[in-house]
């Protein structure tokens, strides 16, 4: 049993440990409540209009300036071939020589047949002017005259249809005859592409038809050229519309003086459309819950709410912001992971610069 001197004891020590105690809990309290209160730091940045121009992309098919399958006009022997293949050639030049014995044939019996035929009518000319005979019979002589020089013509026709030239420059594909070989109308000869300039066709929807104009902007990226682009503009728009598509044709022109873009090629198409003035903030402000999206916005005491927003186009880390916000407000770019609608922020400090230690000096120079 206690005594009674220990337990008046304990009865006045039992008052201060409750009241050390309840003072240490309340300074821990404090301390909490001023830790809550503590502004957080993030990065913000007014927003303002500023110059932004979008894009539409598509996919596009590349082709030549100048395009052909070089054909024979007639069926014929080949006796000379002129060319290799991917060879440049300039307009005119000739690549295939047909043989040719029997439409040479044709020229000297046609142009026989006209001297003679010419002969006779000078000869009736005159008699004519002497009026000895009947103008209808010199010009029944013209009529004949007439016809031999048409075959004439003909015949050089068909031996000129024997040498087949390039219709225009270009870079020649890969061969499909030899000499001996024997072709007709429809043989396919070799191809022929000027590609010093490339036109690229895509499709833009109806829709958006009306920010589409010729000399607007376009770049092209190829698969066989990882992290390398292409810039041309806008040549043509098609004056159809596509009913099955609703979309339009419009074609771009690019300069191809390294020849790296080949017909044929499929392309990643980024067409810019012309600049205008609109709120375009970092990507990364945007904060995405399931199909919401916002950002938050500080209000004048400090305190941040958080703003729904309709994003626009995003390109090079930036987005477009439709409606939402307007210009003038503050919001945070960096920092939002930590933040809830009602915390205040604060502006964070900038890193303080790395001081660089001063080099050391020997003292025994």
């Amino acid at each position: 049993m206690l005594s009674r001197f220990g337990i008046r004891a304990a009865s006045v020590a039992l008052p201060l440990f409750l009241l050390a105690a309840c003072g240490k809990d309340g300074q821990e309290a404090k301390a909490n409540g001023n830790a809550a209160e503590r502004p957080i730091p993030v990065t913000t940045r007014v927003v303002q209009p500023s110059a932004w121009n979008d894009t539409l992309q598509a996919l596009g098919t590349a082709k030549a300036r100048e395009s052909v399958v070089l054909t024979a006009k007639v069926s014929e022997i080949v006796q000379d071939v002129h060319f290799e293949s991917g060879q440049q050639v300039a307009a005119g030049q000739t690549l295939i020589t047909l043989k040719g014995d029997a439409a040479q044939a044709a020229l000297v019996q046609a142009e026989a047949t006209f001297a003679e035929a010419d002969r006779l009518y000078r000869r009736q000319k005159e008699l004519a002017d002497q009026q000895l005979i009947a103008r209808s019979g010199l010009d029944t002589q013209l009529a004949l005259r007439n016809v031999a020089a048409a075959r004439v013509r003909q015949a050089k026709a068909d031996i000129g249809d024997r040498s087949i030239r390039a219709p225009f420059a270009g870079v020649l594909g890969i061969r499909q005859v030899s000499p001996g070989s024997l072709i007709t109308a429809n043989s396919a000869i070799a191809t022929l592409d000027d590609i010093s300039r490339m036109y690229v066709d895509f499709q833009v929807p109806e829709a958006a038809l009306a920010t589409v104009d010729e000399g607007n902007a376009v770049t092209v990226t190829a698969a066989a050229y990882p992290g390398e682009s292409f810039e041309g503009r806008v040549e043509t728009i098609d004056a159809r519309i596509d009913e099955s598509t609703r979309a339009v044709t419009v074609r771009a022109v690019f300069a191809n003086d390294q020849r790296k873009l080949r017909p044929g090629m499929l392309l990643d198409v980024r067409l810019f459309r012309p600049e205008r003035q609109a709120l375009v903030i970092p990507e990364i402000a945007v904060v995405q819950v399931g199909r919401d999206s916002f950002v938050y916005r500080v209000k004048p005491d400090g305190s941040v709410e958080q703003a729904p927003v309709s994003a626009g186009v995003r390109r090079d880390g930036e987005v477009e912001i439709l409606k939402g916000i307007a210009a003038g407000d503050r919001i945070v770019v960096d920092g939002t992971g930590k933040l809830r609608p009602g915390v205040k922020v604060a502006d964070a400090a900038p890193p303080a610069p790395v001081k660089q230690d001063a080099p050391a000096v020997d003292g025994k120079g």
